[in-house]
Protein backbone atom coordinates (compact mmCIF):
# COMPACT_ATOMS: atom_id res chain seq x y z
CA UNK A 1 0.00 0.00 0.00
CA UNK A 2 1.41 3.37 -1.02
CA UNK A 3 2.21 5.77 1.81
CA UNK A 4 2.01 9.49 0.96
CA UNK A 5 3.66 12.19 3.03
CA UNK A 6 2.45 15.72 2.38
CA UNK A 7 4.31 18.83 3.54
CA UNK A 8 3.06 22.41 3.37
CA UNK A 9 5.85 24.96 2.93
CA UNK A 10 6.00 28.74 2.99
CA UNK A 11 8.76 30.82 1.44
CA UNK A 12 11.02 32.84 3.70
CA UNK A 13 10.15 36.48 4.29
CA UNK A 14 11.40 38.87 1.64
CA UNK A 15 11.61 36.24 -1.12
CA UNK A 16 9.42 36.68 -4.20
CA UNK A 17 7.30 33.77 -5.40
CA UNK A 18 9.23 33.67 -8.70
CA UNK A 19 12.58 33.53 -6.89
CA UNK A 20 11.20 30.88 -4.52
CA UNK A 21 10.09 28.62 -7.36
CA UNK A 22 13.32 29.14 -9.30
CA UNK A 23 15.51 28.31 -6.28
CA UNK A 24 13.41 25.31 -5.28
CA UNK A 25 13.35 23.81 -8.77
CA UNK A 26 17.01 24.43 -9.63
CA UNK A 27 18.70 23.82 -6.25
CA UNK A 28 16.67 22.50 -3.32
CA UNK A 29 14.91 19.90 -5.49
CA UNK A 30 18.27 18.26 -6.14
CA UNK A 31 18.83 17.67 -2.43
CA UNK A 32 15.38 16.10 -2.21
CA UNK A 33 16.10 13.83 -5.16
CA UNK A 34 19.41 12.79 -3.62
CA UNK A 35 18.02 11.89 -0.18
CA UNK A 36 14.82 10.29 -1.50
CA UNK A 37 16.44 8.15 -4.21
CA UNK A 38 16.15 4.48 -3.41
CA UNK A 39 13.30 5.10 -0.97
CA UNK A 40 10.52 7.16 -2.56
CA UNK A 41 8.55 6.33 -5.69
CA UNK A 42 7.29 9.88 -6.32
CA UNK A 43 8.52 13.38 -5.36
CA UNK A 44 6.22 16.18 -6.54
CA UNK A 45 6.23 19.90 -5.77
CA UNK A 46 2.90 21.66 -6.36
CA UNK A 47 3.48 25.41 -6.31
CA UNK A 48 0.36 27.26 -5.21
CA UNK A 49 -1.04 30.32 -6.97
CA UNK A 50 -4.12 32.08 -5.58
CA UNK A 51 -7.08 31.66 -7.95
CA UNK A 52 -8.48 35.03 -6.87
CA UNK A 53 -5.12 36.78 -7.38
CA UNK A 54 -4.94 37.84 -3.72
CA UNK A 55 -1.62 36.89 -2.17
CA UNK A 56 -1.99 36.08 1.52
CA UNK A 57 1.36 36.51 3.32
CA UNK A 58 0.37 33.74 5.75
CA UNK A 59 -0.53 31.23 3.04
CA UNK A 60 1.58 28.27 2.03
CA UNK A 61 3.49 28.47 -1.25
CA UNK A 62 4.02 24.83 -2.14
CA UNK A 63 2.61 21.41 -1.37
CA UNK A 64 5.25 18.71 -1.33
CA UNK A 65 4.06 15.15 -1.98
CA UNK A 66 6.29 12.13 -1.47
CA UNK A 67 5.11 8.55 -2.05
CA UNK A 68 6.69 5.45 -0.54
CA UNK A 69 5.84 1.85 -1.43
CA UNK A 70 5.04 1.01 2.21
CA UNK A 71 5.31 2.28 5.78
CA UNK A 72 8.56 0.42 6.49
CA UNK A 73 10.29 2.14 3.55
CA UNK A 74 8.91 5.52 4.62
CA UNK A 75 10.18 5.00 8.17
CA UNK A 76 13.59 3.83 6.92
CA UNK A 77 13.90 6.90 4.66
CA UNK A 78 13.13 9.33 7.48
CA UNK A 79 15.58 7.48 9.74
CA UNK A 80 18.28 7.79 7.05
CA UNK A 81 17.51 11.51 6.61
CA UNK A 82 18.03 11.97 10.36
CA UNK A 83 21.75 11.27 9.85
CA UNK A 84 23.46 14.43 11.21
CA UNK A 85 25.35 15.20 7.98
CA UNK A 86 22.26 14.72 5.81
CA UNK A 87 20.06 16.75 8.15
CA UNK A 88 22.66 19.55 8.28
CA UNK A 89 22.69 19.75 4.47
CA UNK A 90 18.89 19.85 4.28
CA UNK A 91 18.47 22.45 7.02
CA UNK A 92 21.25 24.70 5.72
CA UNK A 93 19.53 24.94 2.35
CA UNK A 94 16.06 25.28 3.88
CA UNK A 95 17.20 28.51 5.54
CA UNK A 96 17.77 29.95 2.02
CA UNK A 97 14.21 29.11 1.00
CA UNK A 98 11.61 28.42 3.68
CA UNK A 99 9.96 29.92 6.72
CA UNK A 100 10.95 26.83 8.71
CA UNK A 101 8.71 27.67 11.68
CA UNK A 102 5.60 27.32 9.49
CA UNK A 103 6.46 23.89 7.99
CA UNK A 104 3.73 21.27 8.49
CA UNK A 105 4.01 17.57 7.54
CA UNK A 106 1.19 15.04 7.34
CA UNK A 107 0.51 11.43 6.47
CA UNK A 108 -2.26 11.27 3.88
CA UNK A 109 -5.34 9.10 3.92
CA UNK A 110 -6.84 9.37 0.43
CA UNK A 111 -10.54 8.82 -0.29
CA UNK A 112 -11.59 8.80 -3.94
CA UNK A 113 -14.93 9.55 -5.58
CA UNK A 114 -16.08 7.81 -8.75
CA UNK A 115 -17.17 10.49 -11.20
CA UNK A 116 -19.00 9.85 -14.43
CA UNK A 117 -16.97 10.04 -17.65
CA UNK A 118 -16.83 13.42 -19.38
Amino acid sequence: MTITVLTLLKRREGMSKADFIAYYETRHRLIGEKVLSGWATRYVRKHLHARDGIEDPGAFDVVLEIDFPDQATCDACFAAMADPATMAEIIADEHNLFDRASMRTFSVQACHSQLPPL
